[in-house]
């Protein structure tokens, strides 16, 4: 099969003059040329796009793919990580990973905890500001947990974004609001353990890999998974298989917030205990992701055994059975 491949390079957005922290998400070479050389050793012709204005470029020139292999996290708006999605659509082009909808419901993490509060599953209790006048009258117990609503890879986070006063909950959260110019979601903080919970597939057939325990080690910005620490892990923080009671608990509640909010193919979903040990949905993750060394998922894989072109084989199958006349030979492809 012929398979596209959509994504951000982040080094092309500092060329182009923008910030580290807001090309914080987007994509390293390696990634791509991982994903490149796990499609070859499928049997596949990977075709790299990059972001969606070469995507819009190729399409109306007339070139077409048989599966888009889709990462491109796009860089502005609540809308950003559909619109590669949006535009296959319109081509009628299959891809892999979840439809717009789910993309911009999960990147607005008020309105992926409402979807999941309403399926019954554990959430802390949460309110999202829209002006600093929201902060002032907003009526929930102390600590809280304070971040932007929909960014990524803990920007915005630090170890301010727990409150402990009204004071506190006012200055950080004003200068959240001014900063990423969006709005501000103020949820209880969660004091226990945390666990990424890594998934592949869709649907009834979706199935969680398991449990990655994220430990913060003497030299990490303490009791915060921060922009700080996860942008300079070694050192501090450090990931460990989980089996026991409760990451088996949170592999249930991860996987029934992924199959309750809609999502597809593979991803993440981040979950961390209440104080009465009781695990918790912090937030979804449908665009994982996906560096074959330093990307949680693929670090979950390597300590469960799993190697990096089968996490790309599960994948890339799970999309194809949402397209049965392409489905079957690209199947025979990945699997000879």
């Amino acid at each position: 099969m012929r398979i596209g491949i959509t994504y951000d390079l982040r080094a092309e957005y500092l060329a182009a003059g923008h910030g580290e922290e807001e090309t914080a998400e987007l994509d390293r070479p390696d990634t791509i040329d991982g994903i490149g050389a796990a499609l070859v050793a499928l049997g596949h012709e990977p075709v790299p796009i990059g972001s969606y204005p070469s995507l819009m470029a190729r399409l109306l020139a007339g070139e077409r793919y048989d599966l888009v292999f889709n990462i491109a996290e796009g860089l502005y708006g609540v809308g950003r990580e559909s619109l590669v999605p949006a535009l296959l659509d319109a081509y009628r082009i299959p891809y892999t990973f979840s439809d717009p909808l789910v993309l911009a419901l999960s990147l607005h993490k008020g309105m992926a905890k409402r979807v999941v509060r309403d399926l019954g599953l554990a959430t802390p209790d949460f309110a999202v500001v829209e002006t600093p006048g929201d902060l002032a009258t907003l009526r929930l117990p102390f600590p809280l947990f304070v971040k932007p609503v929909a960014e990524g890879t803990s920007k915005g986070i630090s170890g301010r974004s727990r409150v402990d006063s009204r004071g506190e909950l006012l200055a950080v959260g004003a200068e959240l609001l001014a900063r990423f110019a969006q709005p501000v979601l103020v949820e209880g903080y969660l004091p226990g353990r945390e666990f990424t919970v890594g998934i592949v597939g869709t649907g009834a057939a979706a199935r969680a890999l398991g449990a990655l325990e994220v430990l913060l080690g003497p030299a990490a910005e303490p009791g915060v998974y921060s922009y700080d620490n996860k942008a300079h892990w070694e050192g501090r923080v450090s990931y460990q298989l989980a089996t026991d009671a409760l990451a088996r608990e949170a592999m249930e509640l991860a996987l029934g917030a992924w199959r309750g909010l809609g999502c597809r193919d593979g991803g993440r979903v981040d979950v961390r205990a209440d104080a009465a040990g009781r695990p918790c949905f912090i937030e979804v993750n449908p665009l994982a992701g996906l560096n074959p060394t330093i990307s949680d998922l693929a670090i979950l894989c390597t300590q469960q055994g799993i190697e990096y072109v089968t996490l790309i084989n599960e994948i890339l199958q799970s999309a194809l059975r949402r397209v049965p006349a392409v489905g079957e030979q690209g199947r025979a492809a990945s699997l000879g």
